[in-house]
């Protein structure tokens, strides 16, 4: 029914809501009830203007009923909101309410957009009386908000329970006229924009009020974060609706066809849209921007922080990454940690490839990390490099993809780590607030990680300690082979020709030695080690080819420069190559090949002993085959390799580790030159 008297009235509306929705926006953004009110009076704003172009020309029936649904949902989760229905853990009577008005809701918007294909009259009959059933909703609403009040909020809170159920009430009566009479008359039809538009004083009054108002008035982030996404999912099908409407209509013979692909494809494009993380990341920092004072919830923030660290298992580094991006949208980074070694190792990586940088704790970076306890914000760093004096980046941080920000992880004081963090989904400033609440974040996930360490640290003390105990019975088993033995050295003498003690004498012996052999299998390290000298390790390596030449495959030995010296203990560095090659023999088939090459890098010795056994994955090297007392074989210890790379870092080396499944293993032991030699070749 297009009149112009009908438009002007619901432009008044429009007008009023939008003057009302700009207060709620600038000069009342402060206070906590404000942002559920903005949005109603938006969608009311919505409202008016689509009423106001049906006043001046015909719409389809399904914008029209769209916009009607559109409203009348906003100021109902308002009252839900006022009521305190929609924050978090409300009892089971509550959230029963919540989801039957939530389920009254979907089946009116589902008979909305099925309304074009009912008959006439069942199509009258659902509107009206589904538009009468939201208005009796209200008005209960209404009801309960003042009922639940004492005095004193009921004096705050009058006008804006005024406001909102003369608009139901309204409604009540227009629509109870309708379904009498069977036509919506145009008079109440026109003056219903007016009618609305007086309500916005009555609100915004109320408001000028609310220091009384209740504190449960205040919506969470969660919510306003759903309620946008519902309000705007709602307004994109409404605008998707009515262009497939036109489709059909201008369409001939095509129209249903072409408006059937229409709403496929729009429905795709909002799914798409909804689950798209750069799309909610902007969402939440637009609603954190522009509804409230801080940039978070902080509630909301620190249980889903410590949530996320406490979980059960491994993978804290990971978990760590991913915490302390979610509070800034950043999809992953990396974390350095710092080791015995004096260097900080990255352990951990999300959404990133592995880094295998180390940087030295004494380096400009880490000095700064931990003297002035900075976020450094890379963008940052380049714009007004003079913010961090003479603070000079490495180069493989240059070099990390997309790298934004650098958190140090302070415990106690002292750098215990930090963590790089990529650039975010979506724009982040980076404030106070922001800053403060990462570093707070970091000395949190930094006790967390510290507390690991300590439990790796104690279970490895705890297993070192069952080790030394192990040899406390080798020991005492040792007294008494040694006894035996001592018992048939002095018996020797007076039985020697004795056939039958003989045979005892050759069967005790032979136990014992099989004996010893099993301990000395359990046992690799021994008691008193000789002290490092010069040492040519291309004999060495030699001999250590030489001892498993009775294996298959036969080891091949390459001498590339012969005549290199290190600074070792020949027994231990023989033990640690030997342990080495032994691996790769019993990891390679008969058919495979195990080559040990000796070469020099520099300033470094370097020994590769590589085989085309059956290789292993990046998860066990990383996790398992470094971990003393862990071992895949069925009479093994699992300190092999843990020794072997702890005696390497003592010389001042490096063991290092290429492999791949199924394709072979190469494990480069890397030595420090002796200096001497180094010294004599340069003269």
């Amino acid at each position: 029914m297009p009149t112009s008297t009908a438009a002007f009235s619901y432009a008044s509306a429009a007008l009023a809501f939008l003057f009302f929705c700009l207060l709620l926006l600038t000069a009342w953004r402060q206070r906590p009830h404000s942002p559920v009110l903005a949005m109603a009076s938006l969608t009311t704003v919505v409202w008016g203007a689509v009423m106001a172009w049906v006043g001046l020309e015909p719409q389809p029936a399904l914008l029209v009923h769209g916009a009607e649904l559109l409203r009348d949902g906003a100021w109902c989760a308002t009252l839900l909101a006022l009521l305190g229905h929609l924050r978090t853990g409300i009892g089971k009577h509550r959230s029963r309410t919540v989801t039957a008005i939530a389920a009254f809701f979907l089946l009116l918007f589902v008979g909305t957009l099925a309304s074009p294909w009912m008959p006439h009259l069942v199509g009258f009959h659902f509107t009206v009386v589904g538009r009468l059933g939201l208005a009796v909703l209200g008005m209960l609403l209404v009801e309960q908000l003042y009922r639940n009040r004492g005095v004193q909020e009921r004096w705050a809170i009058k006008f804006a329970c005024l406001g909102i159920g003369a608009m139901f009430a309204y409604d009540f009566y227009m629509y109870s006229d309708t379904l009498l009479f069977r036509d919506l008359s145009e008079e109440l039809w026109a003056a219903r924009g007016v009618v609305n538009a007086l309500t916005a004083p009555l609100i915004a009054l109320s408001l000028a009020r609310s220091e009384s108002w209740p504190a449960q008035i205040a919506v969470s982030r969660r919510v306003l974060f759903h309620s946008a996404a519902l309000v705007g999912s709602a307004i994109y099908l409404l605008a998707m609706s009515s262009a497939a409407y036109y489709l059909r209509y201008v369409g001939g013979s095509w129209g249903s066809l072409m408006q059937l692909v229409f709403l496929f494809g729009a429905t795709i494009l909002l799914v798409g849209i909804l689950f798209s993380g750069t799309f909610r990341a902007w969402l939440k920092v637009f609603i954190s921007k522009h509804f409230y004072r801080y940039n978070y919830d902080y509630r909301e923030e620190w249980l889903a922080f410590t949530r996320t660290l406490s979980q059960q298992g491994p993978g804290l580094g990971e978990r760590t990454i991913t915490a302390l991006g979610a509070l800034v949208e950043s999809p992953g980074g990396a974390l350095w940690i710092r080791r015995d070694s004096g260097k900080f190792e990255s352990i951990a990586h999300a959404h990133t490839m592995p880094q295998t940088a180390c940087e030295p704790a004494d380096s400009a970076l880490c000095q700064f990390l931990e003297q002035k306890q900075w976020v450094v914000d890379l963008e940052e760093y380049e714009r007004e490099r003079t913010l961090y004096g003479e603070m000079e980046l490495p180069a493989w941080l240059h070099a990390f993809p997309r790298a934004w920000l650098v958190l140090p992880l302070l415990l106690q004081g002292r750098l215990f780590g930090f963590v790089v963090l990529q650039e975010a989904r979506s724009p982040v400033t980076l404030n106070w607030e922001v800053r403060d609440l990462l570093k707070i974040a970091g000395t949190q996930a930094a006790s967390y990680l510290a507390q690991q360490e300590a439990d790796s640290a104690l279970m490895l003390a705890r297993q070192f300690d069952s080790f030394n105990r192990l040899s406390t019975f080798v020991v005492h088993d040792l007294k008494n082979l040694v006894a035996q033995l001592s018992l048939l050295t002095a018996n020797a003498e007076k039985h020697r020709d004795n056939p039958e003690f003989q045979r005892d004498m050759m069967e005790t012996v032979d136990l014992s030695v099989q004996k010893m052999k099993l301990m000395l299998q359990k046992l690799s390290r021994t008691a008193s080690p000789e002290r490092a000298s010069p040492l040519e390790i291309g004999p060495l390596l030699a001999q250590a080819v030489a001892l498993k030449a009775a294996f298959e495959p036969r080891p091949l030995l390459e001498i590339g420069q012969p005549g290199l010296k290190v600074l070792a203990e020949a027994e231990r560095l023989e033990r640690v190559l030997g342990h080495l090659i032994q691996n790769a023999i019993e990891a390679t088939s008969r058919e495979g090949r195990v080559t040990v090459r000796l070469s020099r890098v520099g300033e470094a010795v370097q020994v590769e002993v590589s085989d085309t056994g059956c290789g292993m994955s990046e998860d066990f090297i990383r996790e398992r085959l470094f971990k003393p007392f862990d071992s895949t074989k069925s009479a093994g210890m699992g300190i092999g390799a843990f020794e072997s790379r702890e005696y390497i870092r003592e010389l001042g080396g490096q063991l290092q580790v290429r492999s791949k499944v199924d394709q072979g293993t190469t494990f480069t032991v890397s030595l420090p030159l002796y200096r001497q030699q180094s010294i004599e070749q340069a003269a």
